[in-house]
């Protein structure tokens, strides 16, 4: 199969598949590591949480600009998650309300319990590798996105 990259040069490298994955975890879960295990469940070094919804006891999130997580404790609902699955770690992002209808987001942090169910679905990309480098323009570990070789045919 021949692809067009963002370069504009053309390679015959990138197999363009995507597998559904529709997942609840129940009470109890650690939802970021549960989330990070994925892509080695799964033989893939690359996958997207495309949504999820649910509850959490606890939610540990990044603030912008913050480098520390807050913790949160109490009935939490997960309004929105999202973020990319590889081998150098999960990057993802989370919005939650809480009792009050009071809405925070920001990174997930380790530690994020789930309070009675969380429904999540996920993109696994078999054609592709995610790794994180240096990125001399924001300073920060960016995604980078390679192709995996396509299976050889017999």
């Amino acid at each position: 199969m021949e692809t067009i990259g963002f370069d504009g040069n053309t390679s015959a490298y990138m197999e363009m598949t995507m597998e559904a994955l529709p997942l609840r975890f129940s009470a109890g879960t650690d939802l970021r590591a549960a989330l990070d295990a994925i892509p080695r469940l799964h033989g893939v070094d690359a996958a997207f949480v495309v949504q999820g919804i649910g509850s959490l006891s606890v939610a540990c999130i990044r603030y912008a600009g913050k480098p520390e997580a807050a913790e949160l404790r109490g009935d939490l609902e997960i309004l929105t998650l999202g973020g990319s699955l590889g081998p150098d770690g999960p990057h993802l992002h989370i919005a939650v309300s809480d009792g009050e209808g009071r809405v925070v987001g920001g990174h997930m942090g380790a530690g994020c319990v789930v309070r009675t169910t969380a429904e999540v679905l996920v993109a696994l990309l078999p054609g592709h590798r995610f790794s994180r480098e240096h990125d001399p323009a924001t300073g920060y570990k960016e995604l980078c996105v390679t192709p995996r070789p396509a299976a050889a045919s017999s």
